[in-house]
């Protein structure tokens, strides 16, 4: 299957791989048949290793020993999910995206005139510069809306602002909100804000407009100041970061909240992501990198799969310790377990998953949770 060559991505591991795989089969091949039947032999008279090879390349083998040595409960506090806010492609709110869900909605369209006009940038990324033939994606409304004045911001100065940067603010108070606090109540504590978050490009468009450089020009387009702006405007003293991963930021976002949590750096934090879609640049990069599904479909898993579809979106969780959002007798949507996270090294390619990786990485999650495998129903 096409993951061996992730797995061993070198010519090396990739022969060392093949000659004990397949050891048998090369034997007959490339060496005399009596010199091929001696070393069949040895083969036929270890069970042991025949069963682990089956073992390790079936998917429903029922004999496999437990991933984990030791499913104890973990030591560590759970932590709670006590607030919870977003707004996706065709749903303004965390309801509507779960109606989305439930009714299987497809919540893909072709780019909206006020991103830009994706005709003018249509062609072969083959044979044309600068051009793409993606013409999909999912985009939230009223990306351009946002309310100043009720942030302590002027209009000149929002004017200037990412649009990430506003989400970013407008879903922080929604969180807090939602798990139903007011400002005052956070003002001064310990609460930490990581923010999966990164440039959109906006600054590219004033410059296109020729807009002046003023004071706030670079304030506006900085991703560390989103996660500051609300750490300023609700006097928060705990860490306010935010996480550029690619596509796991918001994830890893969550990760370093738990660890903060876990290490008392803070008492409550917020966690999520953000993502805007504002210029052609980055279609027209990844398009030509074969990154990008031309039909605007995921098709994950399936042997017609090839590529993915962009999308903006902004989701906040407020998280406390299980144990004091029992105390405070907050709503409790779920709880976080256990959070790891690792890097895949040498891989494939820079952008390349790496398998074994991966793999190390739930085992370490699960060990921290102290949770056996065969007791999970619903993976992601």
């Amino acid at each position: 299957t096409p993951t061996v060559f992730f797995e061993y991505p070198t010519i090396q591991s990739f022969a060392e791989y093949l000659a004990e795989e397949y050891r048998s089969l090369l034997a007959s091949q490339f060496l005399a048949s009596d010199k091929a039947d001696y070393l069949e032999q040895p083969v036929v008279n270890e069970p042991k290793e025949n069963l682990k090879n089956k073992r390790q390349h079936s998917r429903f083998a029922r004999m496999m020993p437990p991933v984990l040595a030791n499913t104890e409960e973990s030591d560590k506090e759970p932590i709670a999910i006590v607030g919870m806010a977003g707004k996706f492609p065709k749903a303004k709110d965390v309801n509507e995206f779960w109606e989305n869900l439930l009714e299987g909605r497809d919540c893909i369209a072709e780019i909206p005139s006020n991103r830009w006009d994706w005709r003018e940038y249509y062609g072969d990324p083959a044979k044309e510069v600068n051009k793409t033939n993606i013409k999909w994606g999912g985009f939230i409304d009223g990306v351009e809306e946002f309310d100043p004045l009720f942030f302590g911001i002027s209009p000149r100065e929002a004017e200037l602002m990412d649009p990430q940067q506003r989400l970013l603010m407008t879903y922080v108070w929604k969180v807090i909100e939602d798990a139903g606090y007011s400002p005052q109540d956070l003002s001064g504590t310990q609460t930490g804000i990581f923010v999966g978050t990164g440039s959109s490009g906006y600054d590219g468009l004033i410059s296109k407009a020729n807009v002046a450089i003023e004071g706030y020009s670079s304030t506006g387009i900085v991703p560390s100041v989103g996660p500051n702006r609300m750490s300023y405007l609700l006097n928060l003293h705990g860490p306010s970061e935010p996480i550029e991963t690619a596509c796991s930021s918001s994830l890893v976002a969550i990760h370093r909240a738990v660890q903060a949590l876990e290490s008392g750096a803070c008492e409550m934090a917020i966690a999520g992501g953000v993502n805007t879609l504002v210029t052609p640049d980055l279609y027209i990069s990844f398009n030509k990198a074969g990154m990008l599904a031309e039909d605007g479909r995921c098709k994950t898993f399936s042997d017609q799969a090839n590529g993915y579809v962009r999308g903006e979106g902004a989701g906040m969780l407020l998280l406390k310790k299980l144990k004091d959002a029992e105390s405070a007798g907050d709503h409790i949507y779920g709880i976080i377990k256990g959070t790891a996270e690792n890097h895949g090294g040498r891989a494939n390619s820079l952008t390349a998953p790496n398998p074994k990786a991966q793999a190390k990485l739930l085992e370490t999650a699960y060990t921290k949770a102290g949770i056996d495998p065969r007791t999970v129903t619903y993976i992601e």
